[in-house]
């Protein structure tokens, strides 16, 4: 089965005392994959400012914007339509000795090779007061480890818009106990490292018509490499695999290489961002 979805991403920026010169770049195109196909895409400014895009180091689409007019406010517009692909998330065969999951993990070339989403950051450092906060146990597969580790996170944090922002450490949000989809997402992948797996951070959108917890801008996940069956999508906000129902845009080692917007304003007073995200699904095809 196929799901056709239209996406809508806006974005308002105000400038106390205005700006003389901005760059922003925005990380918002869904990713093409075998499992989804972008039909339709465009994107504007109210000020009628040129875009560019090109893609980044991780093998994302950005758009850029240039402006070196006196303004006050801009606003962006994204449209995106999609053809998602429906897969089943468990459609792939477990190890039948779960003794060689582990193996794998502790191989140096499977290290080597992970190693960028083995490495701890700033924002995935699990302190060291928590190191043991959830072992796997090498008894059961590591898929199977990395379902309970999904569970887990979903019941230690509860889900609270507005008390973190992007910078919150994970100490935080161990203690009090509440946060957002990047929180939940970078307290599992911050566990899967601890524990050998490599993790990463991906950020995307998420039709939230089954009533699952969900930003109103854009929502986070994460991919856990399994030995045999590859990056497999775990949604810890909302304790299920991702679906259909989860569009990719990027990936990276957490939220700093995926933030939806970057930008470089030249003003001296403060400056507020508004976002809204819109997923409809527009139609299912057999």
């Amino acid at each position: 089965m196929f799901y056709e979805y239209e996406i809508d991403y806006d974005t308002q920026n105000s400038y106390e005392k205005g700006l003389s010169e901005a760059f922003w770049q925005f990380l918002v195109i869904p990713e093409e994959n075998d499992t989804q196909e972008l039909t339709y895409w465009h994107f504007e400014n109210d000020l009628g400012e040129r875009n560019s895009v090109s893609v980044n180091g991780l093998g994302f689409k950005t758009v850029q914007v240039r402006s070196i007019k006196e303004i006050d406010h801009i606003e962006f517009n994204a449209r995106f339509k999609l053809i998602k692909k429906e897969t089943n998330p468990f459609d792939f065969e477990l190890s039948l000795n779960s003794k060689d999951d582990f193996n794998q993990l502790r191989n140096l070339n499977f290290r080597i090779d992970h190693e960028p989403f083995l490495r701890n950051t700033p924002l995935t450092y699990l302190p060291e007061k928590y190191a043991s906060i959830f072992i796997l146990d090498e008894n059961v597969t590591l898929f199977e480890n990395l379902q309970a580790l999904n569970q887990w996170v979903y019941n230690k944090i509860y889900f609270k818009p507005g008390v973190t922002d992007v910078d919150t450490s994970l100490e935080e949000v161990i203690e009090k106990r509440h946060g957002v989809c990047q929180d939940f997402t970078h307290l599992f992948c911050a566990i899967a490292k601890k524990n050998g797996v490599p993790a990463r951070y991906v950020s995307g959108y998420l039709h939230q018509g089954s009533g699952f917890f969900g930003d109103s801008q854009m929502h986070a996940w994460v991919e856990a490499f399994v030995p045999n069956a590859g990056w497999v999508g775990f949604d810890p906000t909302n304790n299920i695999l991702a679906n259909h129902n989860h569009i990719k845009v990027s990936h990276g080692k957490d939220y700093t290489d995926c933030a939806p917007l970057k930008g470089v304003v030249y003003t001296l007073g403060k400056n507020e961002t508004k976002y809204s995200v819109s997923v409809k699904a527009a139609q299912q095809q057999q």
